[in-house]
């Protein structure tokens, strides 16, 4: 029994987010990043309470970023410089405009794909050029793409950027402080700019394993962070920007107007997971980690052709089914899950060309909807493998 087998099914179909109106009633949805837990209760009175009092305005005064340092100082012996940092609507968006503040229109930054598919879109958005340097053998950063990939970004001096995802989402994968290091040696190097997406770094599963912060490796680095994903509060969204050293000066020209996207009961709620819900979070951490290993066990008996071992972070399952007949002569095995088994998992392809043959499945569920999911996805495999 885990805190993902405490709130039923139906009251899960209840919600009205995206993870449960996007498809029919008779889907299983484990495919957008939304956790099956309940609330902490903490936010939870919080929010409430601010509801009941009318405080309801505009958010003033750096107490969120504050809590998000405290948070960090505890979880990542790492000291936030408060004062340095600014409030953005969420990482994202927080992203696009750092990504203005240190190139030009039309000049390019780099992403590692498969990757968080906003990443591309996003950058476009941003009315910026997309370079890739694909991840490397065993999932990590490929520094000879980096170097390669940096090299064109800034070969007729434009200036160029790195949006890192950090830990790396699909694959899970943390960064090392070597390698960080190494990315800032290569950044400097070619005059790229390293903007890290840092939103998963709360979500580290493996206990030996460390979270690093880009910015304590990588000087001019400014890093997101937010605690929507860890805390299950992507409606109640907010996030800090938090430079490196040497990126201060960079930072403090971020527009004012930026900051007018955060609302203050998306700033309350966030601070007061950060300060308040330690435990809760030490929970769920506790529930992925029998969910990793549940996973494994069911997606090995089921479904053997499939290719996938616990990762150090995040909460999904980065799933490897190239081995499967029918998906190496074109088949979309997310399409196969979703029409044959009626299990919605997210395409590999929409993370780039290197996530054709993977689905992505979230695992903060609860045991019997995990069950179930290997269940549909094996027989949706099982029979076009039968009949193709």
């Amino acid at each position: 029994m885990t805190i993902f087998d405490t709130v039923p099914l139906d009251q899960l179909r209840r919600r009205t987010s995206e993870k449960w109106r996007h498809y029919p009633p008779d889907v299983l949805p484990l495919f957008v990043a939304e956790m099956d837990v309940p609330q902490p209760e903490p936010v939870v009175r919080a929010v409430t309470d601010a509801m009941r009092l009318g405080d309801t305005g505009y958010p003033a005064g750096s107490a969120y970023a504050e809590a998000m340092a405290g948070f960090a100082a505890d979880r990542w012996d790492w000291t936030v410089d408060v004062a340095a940092t600014r409030l953005v609507p969420d990482v994202m968006l927080g992203a696009v405009e750092l990504l203005r503040l240190v190139t030009d229109p039309g000049d390019a930054v780099v992403i590692s794909p498969p990757v968080y598919p906003p990443f591309a879109a996003f950058v476009a958005h941003a009315d910026r050029r997309l370079l890739t340097a694909p991840l490397g053998p065993g999932e990590r950063l490929d520094l000879e793409s980096l170097d390669r990939a940096f090299g064109e970004a800034t070969a007729t001096g434009r200036r160029g950027a790195y949006l890192l995802c950090h830990p790396h989402n699909p694959t899970g994968t943390l960064h090392t402080a070597d390698e960080l290091r190494a990315v800032g040696e290569l950044a400097t190097r070619h005059g790229v700019r390293v903007v890290a997406d840092e939103i998963h770094a709360p979500l580290v599963l493996v206990p030996d394993a460390r979270f690093v912060p880009t910015t304590t490796v990588i000087p001019a680095a400014i890093a997101l962070h937010s605690a929507s994903k860890a805390f299950n509060l992507a409606g109640l969204r907010a996030a800090v920007a938090v430079p490196g050293p040497d990126a201060v000066a960079d930072l403090a020209r971020l527009p004012d107007v930026v900051g007018n996207g955060v609302t203050h009961l998306g700033a309350l709620a966030q601070r007061t997971a950060y300060e308040e819900c330690g435990a809760w979070l030490d929970e769920v951490l506790d529930g992925l980690r029998q969910n990793q290993q549940l996973f494994a066990d069911l997606l090995a008996e089921q479904v053997p052709t499939a290719a996938w071992s616990p990762p150090e972070a995040t909460y999904f399952a980065w799933i490897d089914l190239r081995a499967l007949e029918s998906v190496r002569t074109g088949a979309d095995p997310a399409r196969l899950a979703l029409q044959r088994g009626r299990l919605a998992l997210n395409p590999g392809p929409t993370f780039g060309a290197e996530g054709t043959g993977f689905v992505r499945l979230n695992l903060a569920a609860s045991t019997a909807t995990l069950t179930d999911a290997v269940g549909r996805l094996a027989c949706a495999l099982e029979h076009v493998a039968t009949f193709s």
